[in-house]
């Protein structure tokens, strides 16, 4: 059985279907059909809602974290021990909530179906910001497409909601939230059972790996952004599901002299503050990951196992030269990622094996580490390249280098012949000619809708001259075109 809370109402499930989506337990089990369905795949925030979470503060104290995801790609298993917020909850005496009043006098609001998932949205930023700022708005906001008024309108709302909020009836029964999270907080595995479908819920790695070791065929669940499209796209049926969101061993980031150690499970929000003091380059890319929405639920171990060619992390990890650590039963063991892939989505994973750890060297005061998106939107948008480059020059000439790319072929994966004609060559325009040149040894890539065999190559090529210039000149401010 699982427990939470829907706005304050106490709920428990034990033969719920585990494929349902928090969207359709809203709409269908409980009539609440605020919250929308736009393209079931995470890319429009119809259906955004905020869940609440229990946090602990500097003094370790219990206290409450709202984060915005997409319900229509969490399952409802994810909900266990925690508060689901929708728009429904959000009006309290009959009086529109700061963040809806808002909308409505900033005019943010035409035809209305997006409404919803932009006050949500709305609500998470106002709950997580201590004012108004223009640059935290966007990034709330980009997961949520308007087609009527356009965005100024709604941009004013957020201003108008962050500088005005007020308390709410969410501060005012804070305490006795905490309290009734604290009170079906889960202590042991749960389980949904529909008879057909099931999905476990251990809440220890060695848990983990019991229940793995005896269900091998079981799909692991860390944030579903990716495994749910297999039910609300492809209409597949998922039998046995393993969610792996309450393993707190699989949530940690902990920080030694060389490493930063960072659990598989842990959501690409709370990797970004970790991975940008190391390398600035890696949080600016991980602020386009896909939206908030998703980078809240989304997990690094998840992005990883996924093994999609055009992963955003991958190629970043690579050229860092990571590690995963892989553990079944009671077994472990160390890979390179770059020997992770194998081929489109084959991986050297076996049956029964999950990843625990991924460990990213810290960043070396000799090396410079350079990371590329392009794609055609700025905002939550899946990359054409992605490349990552990673060098020590030494008195001019090039001593190491690790170069990765994404988008270039059916996995992830290192420039060999690319590094090979820099290595020990004088760090100059002629040498990098010849290094992009040999790109065109290492990859021949695809033509598909996002772009075409000779687009990705010249951009791969490109992207490595960009990275000379900026190195050559690092006072000139690329950085933002070096996203774009």
């Amino acid at each position: 059985m699982i427990q939470f809370l829907v706005n304050q109402t106490l709920r428990s499930e034990q033969a719920l279907d585990p494929n349902m989506t928090v969207l359709q337990y809203l709409r269908e089990q409980l009539g609440k059909t605020g919250t929308k369905e736009g393209c079931a795949s995470g890319d429009c925030g119809a259906c955004t809602v905020v869940v609440g979470e229990l946090s602990h503060d500097a003094q370790g104290r219990d206290t409450l974290r709202y984060r915005s995801l997409n319900a229509c790609l969490t399952f409802v298993s994810a909900l266990h021990g925690k508060q689901l917020i929708s728009v429904e909850g959000l009006k309290h005496q009959g009086q529109l909530h700061s963040v809806q009043r808002a909308m409505a006098d900033c005019h943010g609001s035409q035809c209305g179906f997006c409404t919803p998932g932009f006050v949500m949205s709305l609500f998470a930023l106002q709950k997580n910001s201590d004012g108004p700022d223009r640059h935290q708005a966007h990034e709330a906001l980009a997961g949520n497409l308007c087609r009527c008024t356009g965005y100024r309108p709604i941009l004013d709302a957020a201003e108008r909601s962050c500088s005005h909020s007020c308390p709410d009836q969410f501060d005012a029964e804070q305490a006795q939230t905490i309290a009734r999270l604290q009170a079906i907080a889960p202590r042991q595995t749960a389980e949904l059972n529909s008879g057909d479908k099931r999905c476990l819920v251990p809440l220890t790695v060695a848990d983990l790996a019991d229940l793995y070791s005896a269900h091998p065929e079981a799909r692991l669940l860390a944030g579903g952004t990716d495994l749910a499209l297999e039910v609300t796209q492809m209409h597949k049926t998922l039998p046995v599901m393993i969610h792996v969101g309450h393993v707190a061993e699989l949530k940690r980031i902990d920080i030694d002299a060389t490493h930063l150690e960072i659990g598989a499970a842990t959501a690409l929000t709370d990797c970004y503050d970790a991975l940008n003091a190391e390398y600035p380059d890696f949080g600016a890319l991980l602020q386009r990951f896909a939206s908030l929405q998703i980078r809240n639920q989304g997990t690094l171990g998840g992005n990883i196992s996924n093994a999609s060619p055009i992963g955003d992390s991958p190629p970043l990890l690579i050229a860092l030269d990571a590690r995963i650590v892989l553990r079944q039963g009671q077994r472990q063991r160390t890979l390179a990622l770059e020997d992770y892939f194998i081929d489109y989505r084959v991986t050297a994973r076996q049956d029964g094996e999950f990843i625990e750890t991924i460990r990213v060297p810290r960043a070396r005061p000799a090396w410079t580490f350079r990371a590329y998106k392009v794609s055609k939107r700025l905002d939550d948008d899946i990359s054409a390249v992605c490349a990552a480059f990673n060098l020590r020059i030494d008195q001019g000439v090039v001593a190491e280098a690790r170069i990765a790319y994404g988008g270039m072929a059916a996995i992830p994966k290192r420039a060999r012949a690319c590094e090979a004609a820099l290595l020990g060559q004088p760090w100059r325009q002629a040498t990098v000619e010849r290094a992009c040149q040999a790109l065109a040894e290492d990859f021949s890539p695809l033509s598909d809708f996002r772009a075409s065999q000779g687009y990705r190559l010249l951009t791969a090529q490109n992207l490595l001259r960009k990275y000379f210039i900026e190195e050559q000149s690092p006072s000139i401010e690329t950085r933002v075109t070096a996203y774009v």
